[in-house]
């Protein structure tokens, strides 16, 4: 085998234990986001802070694979963009060795950033929730607090108004 055709080989088994390791943290990933609906839904505080931290740690992994990722193609002369993988792939993998694990990977993001924000609604809705006990324990209006033209906000019971003031 020539020095090219080794590069080419080696180029291929980095990016597919790369693609490799991004699957396998998806897969982790989307089984986390999975948890977390369930513990948001549970309201189980500690759980819930438990698995905000071990999803942001699998994030922080799936950002040091993509950056390995962008590496590999940056030292082999292709952007470090999905038009330079594809580039990098043609180069190292013209079989379409690899293509499977890149859908699987594109078809994991997917679901997880469908998971996250239906965990995200879950919470919104929660937040809106907890506003509104807010607002009955302190006998709150459900309007919005708006400010005068000093900054200050009105008084009840102050009807006086400072038309045209800037």
């Amino acid at each position: 085998m020539t020095a090219a055709g080794n590069e080419i080989e080696v180029c291929r088994e980095h990016l597919g234990s790369l693609l490799t390791e991004e699957v396998d943290a998806l897969r982790e990933l989307e089984e986390v986001l999975v948890r977390e609906h369930d513990v948001l839904g549970a309201r189980n505080v500690a759980a819930i802070e438990r698995t905000a931290l071990v999803r942001a740690q699998m994030m922080g992994d799936l950002a040091r694979t993509e950056e390995q990722r962008r590496s590999l193609c940056t030292m082999h002369g292709y952007t470090p963009d999905w038009i330079g993988l594809e580039s990098l792939m043609s180069w190292c993998d013209p079989d379409g060795t690899l293509l499977s694990r890149l859908r699987e990977c594109a078809q994991r993001a997917m679901r997880c950033r469908d998971l996250n924000v239906k965990n995200g609604t879950l919470v919104a809705a929660r937040m809106k929730q907890v506003e509104g006990m807010l607002n009955t324990l302190t006998s709150g209006s459900s309007k919005p607090m708006t400010y005068g033209p000093k900054g200050l906000a009105p008084r009840a019971g102050n009807r006086s108004h400072e038309w045209g003031a800037v």
